[in-house]
């Protein structure tokens, strides 16, 4: 339908706008009744349904593994003949960036941090401030951003690339369900698909967004004094808004690939820099030793049977694995997009092995600063964790040159920020345009503003306890979007099994 310059899915795009508003005035007007209501939701869906959570967490990463060995992992995505559009520096960046930026900044030294004091509880009930809390903290760090949330993005951007490019379908949520429910996907189960796809993104968007403006302002008072507020917050949400929507007009090529470009080098010089002037034998020796208690206590975090860590996985772990859920038609479309010319072996396998082993560098570099200097009683640290948002800041500050690393940590946050901004509003528009990837740039550009609008309302509604909000928001989306990607992985199988028909033949 097209309609006021726009080129929109009649009724996604409608209907997805109209409950985003309506969300949008209730936090506004009624932020009391909202906060109880979201609250109620999560406990809802984290007591009644953590073991949906842990089981779709773990049969990912199963069925991913499963496709590596498969004869199915030969077929290319885009056919036989199909070449790479990006580079695999430029790929790797995109998907990279799009994928953890703001979440690695912020938790890099708050997690194991809170893991090792007990700041809300310890995995598997370790004793607090012991050398087993210190090597389980590391362990659990990377059990949260390791294999599993990139399983999750795997599925999804796996099953939307090759259905887009090898079946021709549109490059929407719904066309992935192609293989069960046929011509139905154009009617309202393709519908109902794709308006869940752009809620739970825009919500699990919202919360990053959310958290990177809180970094952003715990910096800028550490570094300037001012004042930590919700209405500076929302003032950080509405400026890097506006600098994404310049990046949403300037499109896939002039905007998300210079930014993740951008990162890449960013982060790069961040991290080399916190090697050498850090404890750098305990840097490069922990890396190791990180992936060993990661593969350690894999299984155990993992199983979700009579946990007597109840308060710890269900705060922690049943939150990351929504989350990623939540991200998941966000991250696997931009994934997608980018995909093309890829086997489904080395699609797997980039990504799912080599974010993580980049991941485990960077937690094993800032976490294990970080942790050596609350051990030691260095700094800020050493009275444990007092603010997450601040944490990156209160390690940095027991560094060299800290004011100029805080700041060049500020402005990495910012083009995180601005990266997932720009890509969420282009794969929102897709999914709301009916797959297509050229819509006119005013969509994009409605879509950036809409993700603010929703961010600025979470933290508005939160007030000070803003991540209990943004949480909120995320497990409860995407606790029904957990049963789309289950079936979807039948889905993908059904859609490969008959690819792998018709190239013998």
């Amino acid at each position: 339908m097209q309609k006021f310059g726009l080129d929109i899915h009649n009724p996604v795009f409608i209907i997805s706008a109209v409950l985003i508003i309506i969300f949008v005035l209730a936090t506004l007007f009624s932020p009391t009744q909202a906060k109880e209501i979201l609250d109620s939701a999560k406990w809802w869906s984290i007591n009644n349904f953590d073991w949906l959570f842990m089981f779709s967490g773990n049969f990912f990463v199963l069925f991913c593994i499963a496709l590596i060995f498969l004869p199915l992992g030969k077929i290319r995505i885009g056919g036989v003949d199909a070449k790479p559009d990006f580079s695999t520096f430029s790929w790797f960046s995109m998907l990279f960036s799009a994928g953890m930026g703001i979440g690695l900044m912020y938790w890099s030294v708050a997690e194991p941090v809170a893991y090792y004091t007990s700041w809300w509880h310890t995995p598997l009930n370790v004793a607090a401030n012991t050398p087993a809390a210190k090597d389980l903290a590391m362990g659990a760090t990377m059990y949260h951003w390791g294999l599993h949330p990139w399983a999750i993005y795997a599925v999804v951007g796996l099953a939307l690339a090759f259905f887009a490019y090898n079946k021709k379908l549109p490059l929407t949520m719904r066309s992935v369900f192609y293989p069960i429910l046929k011509e139905k996907i154009w009617g309202w189960p393709g519908h109902i698909i794709d308006i869940l796809s752009v809620l739970a993104t825009i919500f699990g968007l919202a919360t990053s967004l959310g958290l990177g403006a809180q970094q952003i302002s715990s910096g800028l008072n550490f570094l300037f004094g001012i004042q930590k507020s919700s209405e500076l917050e929302i003032i950080i949400i509405v400026a890097i808004t506006l600098i994404a929507v310049v990046s949403v007009m300037r499109g896939l090529e002039g905007g998300v690939k210079v930014l993740s470009k951008i990162n890449i080098i960013l982060a790069a010089l961040l991290l080399l820099f916190v090697i050498i002037v850090g404890p750098t034998l305990l840097i490069l020796t922990g890396i190791a030793t990180t992936l060993g208690n990661y593969a350690t206590n894999i299984f155990e975090l993992s199983n979700f049977i009579g946990r007597e860590d109840t308060e710890w996985f269900h705060g922690w772990t049943v939150f990351y694995w929504a989350w990623w859920i939540a991200w998941s038609p966000f991250v696997g479309m931009f994934i997608a997009r980018i995909s093309k010319g890829r086997t489904v072996r080395e699609f797997i396998i980039a990504v799912l092995l080599i974010p993580t082993i980049v991941t485990t560098i960077w937690m094993s570099t800032f976490g294990l600063t970080a942790l050596e200097q609350v051990i030691n009683n260095v700094g800020a640290l050493s009275n444990g964790l007092t603010d997450k948002s601040l944490a990156l800041f209160q390690m940095l500050e027991s560094l060299p040159f800290a004011s100029i690393t805080s700041a060049l940590a500020i402005f990495l946050i910012v083009v995180f920020f601005v990266t997932s901004s720009d890509s969420g509003s282009l794969v929102i528009d897709s999914i709301t345009a009916g797959g297509k990837t050229d819509t006119p740039a005013r969509q994009r550009v409605f879509w950036a503003l809409f993700e603010g609008l929703v961010a600025i309302s979470l933290l508005y509604v939160g007030g000070k306890d803003a991540l209990s909000a943004l949480q909120a928001a995320s497990i409860t989306t995407a606790l029904p979007f957990t049963f789309i990607l289950l079936v979807m992985c039948y889905s993908l199988y059904k859609g490969l099994k008959e690819e792998e028909k018709l190239l013998s033949k």
